[in-house]
């Protein structure tokens, strides 16, 4: 579902895919190739929200801002399932791992890495490069070789499959169900 607020309406770029039980209100921007998967949420009625190229937001995350705090998200970036991101800045090329959350002022720095279940709490900054873990999350270690090509295998995994849904779900509603 993609509906205004107010004066706002959603700006997407035509390749962007959003499942039909996703939702994106309001002051929201999607760059190319990103994709928003089954039950997610994107409500941008209190501030902006900008997604960057090739991002994708995974099955029932929760996108939000505070007033004058923008959720800015840039390019590659993996949001996990059950992710909550609020108000908060996530570098190019970040892992946001499932379930965690994300809160007003952090910035998760470039090609960094959340693991599944964190919390990074208000203002806190993960530097680039890291990964980062726990409630409250601490940086462990530098992110290896291993990790980014399986980050960027993610990234890349979730673009493609977002274009097939695409054209699945344009083939269905044409009637063409093969």
């Amino acid at each position: 579902m993609i509906i205004p607020y107010k004066t706002h309406h959603p700006k997407l770029h035509e390749s962007v895919y959003i499942s039909d039980s996703a939702m994106v209100s309001g002051d929201v921007t999607i760059g190319a190739h990103s994709s928003v998967w089954p039950g997610s949420v994107i409500r941008g009625d209190v501030s902006p929200t900008i997604i960057g190229e090739r991002v994708n937001i995974q099955d029932l995350s929760v996108l939000h801002q505070s007033p004058d705090r923008p959720l800015i998200i840039e390019d590659d970036v993996t949001v996990g399932h059950q992710v909550t991101l609020h108000s908060c800045v996530i570098r190019k090329k970040a892992l946001i791992g499932m379930a965690s959350v994300i809160l007003d002022g952090a910035e998760i720095g470039e090609g960094a890495f959340i693991g599944a279940g964190s919390l990074v709490p208000p203002g806190k900054k993960i530097p680039a490069g890291m990964m980062a873990f726990g409630r409250p999350a601490k940086v462990i270690r530098e992110v290896t070789d291993e990790d980014r090509l399986d980050m960027e295998r993610i990234s890349r995994e979730y673009a493609e499959k977002a274009q097939l849904y695409k054209k699945s779900e344009a083939d269905h509603k044409n009637g063409d169900d093969r």
